[in-house]
């Protein structure tokens, strides 16, 4: 465990395909962040979704960290690596009685007006062919707003914090929820940077480390780069990888989405160049506040 008197952040892609300028927003943002703090900067594989991987494309988004001159301060971390974590975690939680099989479809929460309202809590259904859900009916005082530094402070919706969610899902697989919270803790990871749109996600996450013990990192949520109004940039629209053979004029964009426009005095010949600059002017006062900017 690292000291949490060091700051630790990290950087955590999803090998569905390569990096593109929304998801190198989120890797400048993280690493500025670290860096602007003397801090650690860790690049984490988030490969648990075998379905929606493509070949190659860790390699390929490593390969594009370094070509931006991002690199990262130990041995990148693979989450397909972490299962028997995972399973002792699962294995507490079960023992604690803070979660239980469920056998719900979609199809039946959908006629819940897709709210999860804890059917099979006490039905002890076999694990077996089940999904496998937290228990938040065990939290006395629920989370009901958290601060995030760059966005300020952000209301959890009811369902963030009273709806049982899945952390095995029914073929097997570890839901993200369960995976990135218990690799942040194992990797002392004390704030988070990552776009809005992960806003969502982080009162299920708050309750999941209440439930374990631990404390949280503290978060900053990023403006999401979108095409039009709800539109984000992302591998599933089919957004454009970015160049790693030219890299400067790209890295130049990001820095300037951030709030951070480099001037013409400052030497544009290489991102190394480039960083230096934007990690001696970095700052979160910066960045627009707000989830989406369109481009």
């Amino acid at each position: 465990m690292n000291n949490t008197s060091i700051y630790v952040g990290r950087f955590a892609p999803s090998p569905s395909g390569p990096l593109h300028f929304g998801s190198l927003v989120a890797a400048v943002g993280s690493y500025l962040q670290a860096k602007s703090q003397h801090g650690r900067w860790l690049v984490r594989i988030e490969d648990i979704d075998p379905p929606r991987e493509i070949p190659g494309a860790s390699d390929d988004i490593l390969a594009t960290l370094e070509a931006y001159g991002l690199q990262w301060d130990d041995d990148v971390f693979y989450q397909h690596q972490q299962s028997d974590i995972y399973e002792n975690v699962l294995a507490k939680l079960t023992t604690k009685k803070l979660c239980y099989p469920c056998s719900c479809t979609r199809k039946m929460i959908k006629q819940q007006n897709g709210r999860y309202l804890g059917t099979c809590r006490d039905k002890n259904n076999p694990k077996q062919n089940n999904a496998l859900r937290i228990n938040l009916s065990s939290i006395i005082d629920k989370p009901t707003y958290f601060k995030d530094k760059l966005q300020g402070a952000i209301l959890l919706a009811p369902e963030q914090v009273n709806d049982d969610f899945i952390i095995k899902r029914k073929d097997g697989l570890y839901a993200y929820n369960l995976a990135v919270v218990v690799d942040d803790i194992q990797q002392g990871i004390t704030e988070v940077v990552r776009g809005a749109d992960l806003i969502p996600t982080t009162g299920f996450q708050l309750c999941l480390y209440q439930l374990l013990g631990a404390k949280p990192p503290s978060y900053v949520h990023l403006p999401l780069a979108v095409t039009e109004p709800g539109l984000k940039l992302s591998k599933q629209n089919h957004a454009t990888a970015v160049d790693k053979q030219n890299p400067v004029p790209t890295l130049k964009k990001v820095l300037a989405f951030l709030g951070h426009p480099v001037p013409d005095s400052v030497p544009q010949h290489n991102c190394r160049a480039l960083l230096n600059w934007a990690q001696m002017n970095w700052s979160l006062s910066n960045i627009p506040k707000t989830r989406e900017i369109q481009m």
